[in-house]
């Protein structure tokens, strides 16, 4: 009985420490990922636990879009189908942030990334990497500048601005 009081605590006290985030990014491609796309846009979400003094660690996920490059679009078409089309990616990772005096702050996510694409290219993906530095003002506000990198078979990178909102 103890044993599941003091679980109960935990699950409680974690709940407590909790912060839910959700926000959007958008980037540009670099290294060969600009060559056929212009930018990069998506959704995030991350769920978090303060498990130090300003240090903060947890799960994401989201989704972001890779486009292409519309003046590319006849030399990409080959009978009607994209050799190039848009991707997206669904990354599942780890979250870490730490958090400095004055709202700014560091952190990471590492995981992997799902392709969101068509069904024939379904196992593709890749180990999903994404350091960043932000700022946070009014508590609930975050703003940041990331690194977004994919390693699968080609490397797919992206610098980004986000914004997330903390509940």
């Amino acid at each position: 009985m103890r044993k599941l009081f003091l679980a109960g605590a935990l699950v409680l006290f974690g709940a407590m420490n909790a912060q839910f985030k959700v926000g959007a990014h958008v980037g540009l491609p670099i290294g060969d990922t600009s060559d056929v796309y212009s930018f990069n846009v998506g959704i995030d979400a991350a769920y978090t636990w303060q498990v130090a003094e300003n240090f903060d660690l947890g799960i994401a996920t989201g989704y972001s879009r890779y486009i292409w490059e519309s003046d590319l679009k006849e030399d990409i078409e080959d009978n009607g189908e994209r050799k190039a089309p848009s991707m997206g990616y669904i990354p599942v990772a780890a979250t870490a942030q730490y958090n400095f005096e004055g709202g700014f702050n560091i952190g990471a996510d590492l995981g992997y990334a799902i392709y969101a694409g068509n069904l024939e290219e379904s196992d593709a993906g890749g180990f999903y990497y994404q350091p960043k530095i932000g700022y946070t003002f009014a508590e609930k506000h975050n703003v940041y500048l990331g690194y977004k990198g994919i390693a699968e078979e080609v490397a797919v990178s992206s610098f980004n601005l986000g914004y997330a909102y903390k509940f």
